[in-house]
């Protein structure tokens, strides 16, 4: 199996270091825009390998997508972090145009590939990969809900003092603030969460959870790496490997949740052809109403994208 990682800052340089360090895929392409930096990343995972014993053989190329060609799967996380100034229209713009010239050479030299986006913000970047591409929604989706579902059930783990294996948990809707928690479909040794911590504490996790990203940054005064890139590999492991793992995944709604032609994120089945399924949960009406909130939100962004493209027409 061959795996691109687009974009080799610290997410796409830690997603392509999962990759190898797990044997995901025999052959991994790493791109990056500035010279040499693709490079030297690729030559520093190999050299790993002879240390912690792994064949997987990551390169690193400069902007030369003929190099990724035949892909199986290809990860975009290139793109801009928000700088100070910068409003979330000049943020949207900008990582807009990188995700559309990125999508554009993929699917010129792998036409057949599974396209996973991590670029920000998720949910509209992963409508503007799919617009690119052409392909149907079952083969560009986005990577979010893996890594809040992640951070809510590291924070879960840490209130309860139990192994973060023992939880699990879905959330769905738009990638931060506007996430959509549900504590009912919770659960830890299959015992639903609600049986072992109060309703005040797990709503204060759930808040956490929302501001995670935010909380990282104040921290570290940049964004998330280790658990990103990590998703985005568990990601492809499931579509190499043919797992038919449940995720949560950012993808086009076509009439679940009584929702069309917004980006959202929903369960599905991930496997050889990508998204094979998406669950249909039975929300009730709180869930329901938090869920249309997120999707108007993500409404928004889209909209906004879609305006900017006619403007700069």
């Amino acid at each position: 199996m061959k795996v691109t990682v687009v974009g080799a800052g610290n997410v796409g340089a830690t997603c392509a270091d999962v990759l190898a360090t797990r044997e995901i895929a025999n052959e991994i392409v790493l791109v990056d825009i500035k010279e040499g930096i693709a490079e030297g990343k690729a030559l520093d995972i190999w050299q790993k390998a002879p240390i912690i014993g792994y064949d997987s053989r990551t390169v690193g190329v400069t902007n030369d997508y003929s190099r990724t060609a035949d892909s199986d799967v290809v990860v975009i996380t290139s793109g801009l972090p928000r700088k100070p100034g910068m409003s979330r229209d000049d943020l949207i713009a900008t990582n807009a145009g990188i995700v559309k010239s990125v999508t554009e050479q993929v699917v010129k030299y792998s036409p057949n590939a599974i396209i996973i986006v991590v670029s920000n913000p998720l949910d509209v970047m992963t409508y503007q990969a799919h617009l690119t591409s052409g392909l149907p929604r079952e083969k560009v989706f986005g990577m979010a809900g893996i890594l809040d579902t992640a951070r809510y059930r590291a924070f879960l783990a840490e209130a309860l003092n139990v192994s973060p294996k023992d939880i699990q948990a879905v959330l769905m809707g738009g990638h931060g603030d506007t996430m959509v928690p549900l504590p009912r479909y919770t659960t830890v040794g299959g015992i639903p969460v609600t049986e072992l911590i109060g309703k005040a504490e797990l709503d204060a996790i759930v808040q956490r959870t929302a501001v995670g990203g935010g909380e990282l940054v104040k921290l570290m005064g940049t964004s998330a790496w280790y658990a990103p890139g990590a998703a985005a590999a568990q990601m492809v492991e499931a579509i190499v490997r043919d797992q038919r793992r449940v995720f949560p995944v950012c993808i086009e709604l076509q009439g679940e949740y009584g929702i069309n032609g917004v980006y959202l994120g929903a369960p599905v089945i991930l496997g050889k052809n990508g998204i094979e399924k998406v669950i249909e949960l039975q929300l009730n009406d709180e869930e329901k109403a938090l869920l249309e909130t997120s999707r108007g939100h993500v409404k928004e962004v889209m909209d906004a994208l879609d305006n900017m493209s006619k403007a700069s027409a």
